[in-house]
């Protein structure tokens, strides 16, 4: 069954690669206001709960970055997604020769190439990477996205490998997250699943890797305690389901829950505590409209289903997420930060929210910060020296991505933390 579905799917996405330029999908790129490049130099801004903070710009000139990674040695490990180049940023400067032996990716505007990056939680010369998999599918070619590691040893990727590699074709545009566990786990999101080119359902195809949250270990093999181990009909790799496509993931670091961010079509972005076995939804239950209007489905929840903890609509588009638990912003402390790409399918709305929770986890209120800015922010992560990181990239109207990697700090002189 699941592979006369993959044949019948396979034949929707090639009708959706066929539409013309005036599509109403297609289109929407083309509505926005022109984006400014990115500051120079350091920018200040007010805010609530601390005053005034300073957006450093570190480097620029990032391809189409993606996701990033810290080393015990001060190195930033930097994807950049298009071009399939794994970049070093070392002293805040970024070297000019990209890491060799990343993986051959398939890319190209609609398709994802390079990905997420992550270091083994205690050995972080071990680098994963998530790519699109150029495959051959039925005697055509085709890709599927995958799960590769290497050690790092000077500025190469050595004894590379692949983990994992998702079964069959990646039929929609799938993101593919990485974050470790306390327990040395490895998560991996795999999306994927859009309505528009028919793939919703394998979110709830128990035998699709796509549209779900996998848990592995750091060999890339099966944690014997996964939810659906032994269980007949389900990938044993599956942690959770009912996913579209998540982009952020991050542990709270009080509970140890782990929270996932999730992108809607226009509209119903959620954020979601994934718990073991938990089955989202997609498509069969959302708040989301498909790009040319229509409700994705008839009911915006069930019973059956876990429910989002943050909801939006407009759609922000969120990428990366993190739980901020550094000692540089204490009043900060507990906030969740969620890159936005833009709202409401509008070019130049992204920026970063912020967002305060009470004691009991329920939301209280909300913050955008950086909106002046007007750049996509692609991930958000809090860095080892309690410093804000994001990645922010500009589309312009031409196509192109220029990235730059900013630093966000305190502006200490009258800074009210309390």
């Amino acid at each position: 069954m699941y592979r006369d579905t993959i044949r019948r799917l396979a034949l929707l996405l090639l009708a959706t690669a066929l539409a013309t330029p005036t599509s109403p999908l297609l289109a929407q790129s083309n509505y926005g206001i022109e984006v400014p490049p990115p500051p120079e130099g350091p920018v200040e801004f007010t805010t609530a709960e601390v005053p005034r903070i300073r957006v450093v710009p570190l480097v620029h000139g990032l391809e189409h970055p993606w996701g990033m990674a810290f080393r015990s040695n001060g190195d930033i490990l930097v994807t950049e997604r298009e071009v399939g180049r794994l970049r070093v940023i070392r002293d805040g400067r970024l070297l000019e020769r990209p890491v060799s032996g990343v993986p051959a990716v398939y890319a190209n505007r609609l398709r994802a190439g390079l990905m997420d990056v992550a270091v083994h939680p205690v050995d972080d010369a071990l680098v994963y990477l998530t790519y699109s998999k150029p495959i051959e599918w039925q005697g055509s070619p085709a890709f599927t996205v995958a799960l590769a590691r290497g050690r790092l040893v000077g500025d190469a990727l050595t004894d590379v490998a692949d983990l994992f590699v998702a079964d069959g074709p990646d039929l929609g545009i799938a993101a593919a997250k990485l974050l470790f566990a306390p327990d040395g786990t490895l998560f991996m999101s795999v999306g994927g699943s859009y309505v528009f080119a028919g793939t919703g359902e394998l979110a709830q195809d128990r035998m699709s890797h796509y549209g779900k949250l996998l848990r592995l270990n750091a060999d890339g093999s099966v944690p014997s305690d996964n939810p659906f181990v032994g269980r007949p009909g389900w990938r044993p790799e599956i942690y959770s389901l009912g996913h579209r496509n998540q982009m952020g993931l991050a542990f709270h670091p009080e509970s140890g829950e782990l929270w996932a961010s999730e992108n809607g079509p226009q509209g119903g972005d959620e954020v979601n505590i994934v718990r073991a076995g938990g089955n989202y939804g997609w498509p069969l239950a959302s708040y989301s409209r498909e790009y040319q209007g229509r409700w994705v489905s008839p009911t915006p929840w069930r019973g059956d289903f876990e429910s989002a903890v943050v909801l939006w609509w407009p759609s922000i588009a969120p990428s990366g997420i993190a739980f901020y638990d550094g000692d540089r912003f204490p009043a900060w402390q507990g906030n969740l930060f969620v890159g936005s790409m833009m709202v409401g399918r509008i070019r130049g709305t992204g920026h970063l929210e912020r967002i305060v929770f009470n004691d009991d986890g329920d939301e209280v209120r909300r913050e955008w910060l950086l909106t002046d800015l007007k750049q996509r922010v692609r991930d958000v992560r809090v860095g080892p020296d309690g410093y804000i990181y994001i990645l922010t990239e500009q589309r312009t109207r031409l196509g192109a991505d220029p990235g730059t990697l900013m630093r966000i700090e305190p502006v200490e002189d009258g800074n009210r933390q309390d």
